[in-house]
């Protein structure tokens, strides 16, 4: 691709990285990633910031693909720490690229799409899901990937399904992926795709702003940023779903692992006592939910995300929870307390 070409499509790609960055459907916090690939060269969304602000910050990061790619094969450990491939020169901005670059490296395409469309988890959470979005899907190239860690076992369970060189990926209790050789292409097939496994959700009744009032006396506690996140309290299927534990990485990154939900007539404080900490969360049924007063932006996202996801699943739907083993690997995860650490700080320049 000649230079001029490149930088347009990098231009073009911040661009549609800020529009997928600013619905709340299809990504939330600093959760989804783009990339481009350029004569070897990936650039990849950085860690730990926000495809919202593509086209207002400099978040974009360029990594050498070929050893990243062999440490991939090799299953070296090294795959992990991709800040080791960062092309230095051209990284402006000084920051690590995106936990899941390895994902992107091994897709074919030039430009790729991952997002955590609500939808598309709705579906992804289910342990019959290839079955359900098979015949949304008809006609497209697609694959369904068992659950993995993200990054290098991410990768490498993608990397079992390219023999078809699939457009569309389907990660089992995580998202989607699309790869497009333009931006405009890729754009096209994540809207193809949004369009095809939508789903209507449920809806969940006004929340007690009232009753939760008085619920945060005598503690840290306040509203969620959107009143979206109530549902999870005032819709009893959905506080059903959630009572049973975690569904996707980014929930126990920056919720905590399951959801915490309130008994009887307890208020926060006594839910703090009985917990023995300050959950991050705490759904009241019935009324509505509190966040702890320090929560970053990223767990206001993935509280209105939880209930976004929530809505969309049926009552009888066969739903696979994260286990303690997958809770355990990504809390203690370097990259993702690099990701936690990045979200910390920017909640202080807020404050």
């Amino acid at each position: 691709m000649p230079a001029v070409d490149w930088q347009a499509e990098l231009a073009a790609l911040k661009t549609l990285s800020a529009d997928i960055g600013n619905d709340p459907l299809l990504t939330q916090g600093a959760g989804g990633n783009t990339s481009l690939k350029v004569d070897g060269t990936l650039w990849i969304k950085a860690s730990g910031t926000w495809l919202a602000h593509a086209t207002e910050r400099d978040i974009m990061v360029p990594v050498e693909m070929a050893p990243l790619v062999a440490a991939v094969e090799a299953v070296d450990p090294a795959a992990e720490q991709a800040q080791q491939f960062v092309v230095t020169e051209l990284n402006g901005s000084g920051l690590r690229p995106s936990i899941e670059t390895t994902v992107h490296a091994l897709m074919p395409h030039r430009v790729v799409l991952h997002v955590h469309c609500v939808d598309t988890i709705a579906f992804a959470v289910r342990s019959d899901c290839a079955e359900q979005v098979g015949p949304r899907l008809k006609g497209l190239n697609w694959s369904c990937v068992p659950y993995a860690r993200p990054g290098l076992p991410l990768a490498l369970a993608i990397a079992e399904h390219s023999g078809n060189r699939p457009d569309v990926l389907v990660l089992a209790n995580h998202g989607l992926v699309v790869g497009g050789e333009t931006v405009k292409e890729a754009a096209a097939l994540l809207a193809d795709v949004k369009a095809r496994l939508r789903i209507v959700p449920r809806m969940a009744t006004t929340p007690d702003l009232d009753e939760l009032a008085r619920l945060t006396a005598g503690s840290d506690y306040r509203l969620p940023h959107s009143e979206v996140a109530h549902g999870v309290a005032t819709d009893a299927q959905s506080t059903a779903l959630a009572a049973q534990g975690s569904l996707y990485p980014d929930h126990v990154i920056f919720l905590g692992a399951g959801s915490v939900i309130a008994k009887g007539n307890e208020d926060a404080a006594a839910v703090v006592k009985r917990m023995g900490t300050a959950p991050v969360a705490i759904v009241f049924p019935g009324i509505g939910i509190l966040m702890r007063g320090d929560a970053v932006p990223g767990a206001d996202a993935m509280a209105r995300c939880l209930a976004d996801v929530l809505a969309r699943i049926p009552a009888d739907a066969p739903v696979r929870m994260l286990t303690e083993e997958e809770h355990r690997q990504l809390t203690g995860w370097d990259a993702e307390k690099y990701r936690q650490e990045l979200a910390r700080r920017a909640q202080k320049k807020i404050a």
